[in-house]
């Protein structure tokens, strides 16, 4: 490996993909989005990955609903995409760090799920995403890293804040649901330590296996929804808490949902990095950002802070 490591991203058209440009930029890196690479073209991969030391991909479906439908079309992308780039990286000797989901659990338990908790998806969604971790698992013993992550935020792409400030803006008042659990992370800190982990695996510093790239802490979509208010100067009591279950919560949403979606973060200690910050200070930093307050784009933004 050379000492700064060549990264070939993917899905860079994305959410965290174009953070993952941004952070990257300057550098002597290659940024594909899906018109430029498709992963479920298994020749295009072979010919994609020589030259580079670590792959992150990026490229998924998300469309979590429409996955119930056409099953076989999101494991195709999320399954045997990332089979495809680590059959290839085994070939060049490069280094895989795969995206998934915590959409791999169930959503029954009290605790955080460890990194080691035995996977149970609800949704077509999850098995299409469990399909590509075990893949790289399986494919990748020695080089392949899973970083799961959930409920991202950030300013490009269709994403919860851009989408509860839009019905701020429409509406009187919002309703949220507040029975499901998480942690609302921010794409940019995701992103940042992302380009750390590569780093440390091309240093032979941090060992392959999984990891959980979610904020610490935890919150329902309906106390994340009343700090977005609050941070951007309206009043938090316009939104109105509601149940899942409810019509008015669910239009049209055929998927499951986990009801606890928290990750354990212990896996971290293992790359000799704490957890990422919690998420009310992810959503901070954000909102500072767009504000022309936040620090200069690069590296790992969160490696400074303590949990």
């Amino acid at each position: 490996m050379s000492p700064t490591p060549r990264l070939l991203v993917t899905g860079a058209g994305g959410l965290l993909g174009r953070e993952l440009g941004e952070v990257l930029a300057g550098g002597r890196h290659t940024t594909l989005d899906r018109a430029m690479l498709d992963i479920t073209d298994a020749a295009a991969v072979r010919h994609a990955v020589p030259g580079h030391d670590v792959v992150v991909n990026a490229a998924a479906w998300t469309d979590v609903d429409g996955a119930e439908s056409d099953e076989a079309g999101a494991t195709a992308v999320n399954g045997a995409g990332p089979a495809n780039l680590a059959r290839a990286c085994a070939r060049s000797g490069a280094l895989l760090i795969h995206l998934s989901s915590d959409y791999v659990f169930s959503g029954e338990t009290t605790v955080p799920w460890p990194e080691d908790a035995p996977p149970a998806p609800l949704n077509a969604y999850g098995r299409s995403k469990l399909a590509g971790e075990r893949a790289v698992r399986g494919l990748l013993p020695d080089g392949g890293y899973v970083v799961r992550t959930g409920w991202l935020y950030g300013r490009h792409g269709p994403n919860f804040v851009r989408a509860v400030l839009r019905r701020a803006a429409e509406t009187e008042f919002v309703d949220v649901v507040d029975d499901q659990h998480g942690q609302p992370t921010w794409a940019r800190a995701l992103a940042g330590r992302l380009v750390t982990l590569a780093g440390l695996a091309a240093a032979g510093r941090a060992p392959a296996g999984i990891y959980h790239g979610t904020a610490a802490g935890r919150t329902t979509w309906y106390g994340f929804a009343r700090t977005v208010f609050a941070l951007h100067g309206l009043d938090p009591d316009r939104v109105r808490p509601t149940g899942s279950g409810t019509l008015a919560a669910r239009p049209a949403r055929p998927a499951r949902r986990p009801r606890i979606s928290v990750l354990g973060h212990d896996g971290w200690a293992r790359a000799g990095l704490g957890p990422l910050p919690p998420w009310r200070r992810m959503i901070e930093a954000a909102v500072a950002e767009e504000r022309g307050r936040a620090e200069p784009a690069g590296g790992d933004p969160t490696r400074r802070r303590s949990a």
